[in-house]
């Protein structure tokens, strides 16, 4: 029995490895020499260990898989199709080609059971850190004594690459620090990167280090040994206190002509190659797709025991819902990913003539007031919290003795935040913010990037957002990065005037679904006055019209800081030179470009060429706006060390310059 069971497990992995090994050659572009070498590790995962149902993919208490080296997708694509997921064996045929449910690398949103879209290694190994501190959260708020309803592991298979970058080191510092027990990483230990064997670069002790890290570590000699790697996963489980690390010794390529070297790493085996590694197998010759029936017998009990186990879950939920209802309403809620009702009943309103005030410190006002309402908000600061203003006061930090707390400590840790934020995102039933100095944007940004092409519900507060910054000089003061993020596809950029704007930008990343970049300051600025025409409710439009007059010769916009310095430039110039102009505040452009056209033209209408951009960043993009017959005042330089207000002074941001730049454009 014992050797029908080896035998049925090896052709199981080798159905993986060819139909992997089928897909990339068909496609002519891939990287078979994970899939070749890691293919038994996933195996003895899938079929041992993790608990899903392909019939639902979002079931909330299925265990996560993140495949962070995500160049290996055929493995996880094999997997999918096997495990009876929506993924054809007609769709893995397409692997590569546009428009196909099967990309180059694992999409999240694309593909049915892709958890998280990978392949910038490491960010897959932060992301696991995410999910795994979202599941710790919800179970320590929801679980009661027989009814766990949030129980799950996070599992992962990474690289010689994703422990090479940097943001894997910062993570797993994190997940050690917290004592995350439930993250199991499959370490696919092959010692192969693209240019060649890893001792050209990369000769460290990582048992040593991640034992550092407070982390289980073991080890599997041998990549194809189904029993040692069953036994080291079950060992890794026992482990409540330290997120486990198991280094497999893999031969990348396994069983082809190319195992063991770099050319096995990202290009397909070659016609030749591969019909000598099919003879390797016993495997039919030609791109056949083939797939055993007592594979398909297996893999289909996968699936049953899959639904049996939505089906248990769910029977337990009933029961939950009987004994503790108002904790199973609000489970359903954040599951589901609504508000709840009267979310947004306490936010401050603030009035014109309240003392002056950065929008970081309105935004942690206004941050704790939902917070009171929303009991899933949770987020933190890399260690810059007290400027940034993102604490929830009265809560406690969450740490590795106390897992209810809403505050993280991320630790100077920014690209590791902003990849587990995204984490959190994706697991779902959480909605989580990190914060830091618009500048430290550039720590994070491939974190960022990822949130908008995963459209996840990701929220980054950035504080500190121009030369106003002072002292610190250029080093500190933000030029180009509010430029960098209007690049992002997906990503809404939120730059408020005032308190009530930023009491706006805070309710429209709330109750929308897709990733937002709010950018605050540090300096203080005035409460803008509103009137019946206008209203900081606006912002959700992205651009209005704050001040106007009477047949207007010339727009103004602004953002930010500037709005105020806008609407003083108005004033001064209808008072000193009969100058008629209307007063924009453009908070958003994504918002904006969302507006139906016949609002835009409202707001900027055709006709009204003369028109000034002000704000304290670069002047890339602004022409859009602007118009060839317009200017913008910008820096399109890096700033400079002095006393905030006086910087504003020197780079031109003043009532004088900005009527002199009017002037000249009106010829005046």
């Amino acid at each position: 029995m014992a050797e029908v069971t080896k035998s049925l497990d090896e052709l199981c992995i080798n159905t993986l490895r060819m139909l992997s090994a089928d897909m990339i050659q068909q496609a002519n572009s891939g990287h078979p020499g994970l899939p070749l070498g890691a293919a038994t590790m996933a195996y003895v995962l899938w079929s041992r260990f993790l608990r899903f149902n392909p019939k639902n993919p979002k079931w909330p208490n299925r265990d996560r898989f993140i495949l962070s080296a995500g160049h290996g997708s055929a493995l996880l694509y094999s997997l999918l199709h096997l495990s009876g997921f929506d993924l054809s064996i007609e769709d893995i045929q397409r692997f590569r080609q546009w428009e196909s449910k099967t990309p180059g690398h694992p999409e999240y949103g694309v593909t049915p059971g892709v958890e998280s879209t990978t392949g910038p290694l490491g960010q897959g190994f932060a992301m696991g850190v995410g999910m795994a501190m979202a599941e710790r959260f919800l179970a320590a708020h929801f679980n009661k004594p027989d009814f766990p309803v949030q129980d799950h592991y996070t599992y992962a298979i990474v690289s010689d690459g994703d422990l090479m970058e940097g943001i894997s080191s910062e993570a797993a510092s994190l997940a050690g620090h917290l004592k995350l027990g439930k993250i199991i990483y499959l370490y696919d230990d092959n010692h192969i990167s693209i240019e060649g064997d890893t001792s050209i670069t990369f000769t460290e002790d990582v048992e040593a280090r991640f034992k550092a890290y407070g982390w289980h570590v073991s080890i599997v000699f041998d990549g194809n040994d189904v029993v040692a790697i069953e036994k080291a996963i079950r060992q890794a489980q026992l482990e409540k206190d330290r997120p486990s690390l198991i280094m497999v010794k893999t031969e990348i390529g396994f069983g082809s002509p190319k195992q063991g070297s770099a050319s096995a790493h990202g290009e397909p085996l070659g016609q030749d190659a591969l019909d000598k590694t099919k003879q390797t197998f016993c495997w039919p010759g030609g791109p056949c797709f083939h797939v055993p029936e007592p594979v398909l017998e297996k893999f289909s009990k996968l699936a049953d025991t899959g639904q049996k186990l939505e089906g248990d879950w769910n029977f337990l939920l009933e029961e939950y819902r009987s004994r503790f209802s108002a904790e199973f309403e609000q489970f359903m809620t954040q599951m589901n990913g609504d508000l709840p009702v009267g979310w947004d009943s306490e936010t401050p309103v603030f009035n014109a003539g309240d003392k002056a005030e950065a929008t970081r410190v309105s935004s942690g006002k206004i941050l704790n007031a939902l917070a009171k309402k929303i009991p899933n908000l949770v987020g933190g600061s890399a260690d810059l919290a007290p400027s940034t203003k993102t604490m929830i006061s009265g809560d406690p930090a969450q740490t590795a003795d106390n897992a209810l707390g809403r505050n993280i400590h991320f630790g100077v840790r920014e690209f590791a935040m902003g990849a587990i934020v995204n984490g959190m995102a994706l697991h779902g039933g959480i909605i989580p913010y990190g914060a830091t100095f618009l500048i430290f944007s550039d720590y994070m940004r491939p974190a960022i990037r990822l949130s908008a092409l995963m459209n996840v519900h990701s929220i980054f507060v950035f504080t500190h957002d121009s030369v106003a910054v002072g002292e610190d000089g250029p080093t500190h003061q933000p030029v180009e990065q509010l430029a960098s993020l209007r690049a992002i596809p997906n990503l809404t950029v939120i730059r408020p005037a005032d308190a009530n704007e930023t009491a706006e930008a805070w309710k429209q990343a709330l109750s929308g679904k897709r990733p937002v970049a709010l950018v605050l300051t540090r300096q203080n600025l005035p409460v803008i006055e509103t009137g019946s025409c206008c209203s900081a409710c606006g912002l959700g439009s992205g651009a209005y019209i704050v001040s106007d007059t009477m047949d207007p010769e010339i727009a103004i916009i602004a953002t930010g800081s500037e709005v105020s310095l806008a609407l003083k430039a108005q004033k001064k110039l209808a008072e000193d030179h009969e100058i008629r102009a209307r007063v924009i505040s453009m908070p958003s452009w994504e918002l904006f470009m969302e507006q139906p056209k016949d609002y835009q033209e409202h707001v900027l209408p055709p006709y009204l060429k003369a028109r000034v951009s002000i704000e304290a960043a670069s002047s890339m993009g602004w022409a859009k706006w602007v118009g060839s017959d317009g200017i913008s005042i910008s820096i399109d330089r890096f700033g400079a060390s002095a006393p905030g207000s006086e910087a504003m002074d020197k780079f031109g941001f003043n009532v004088d310059n900005v009527c002199k730049k009017c002037l000249e454009l009106l010829g005046k």
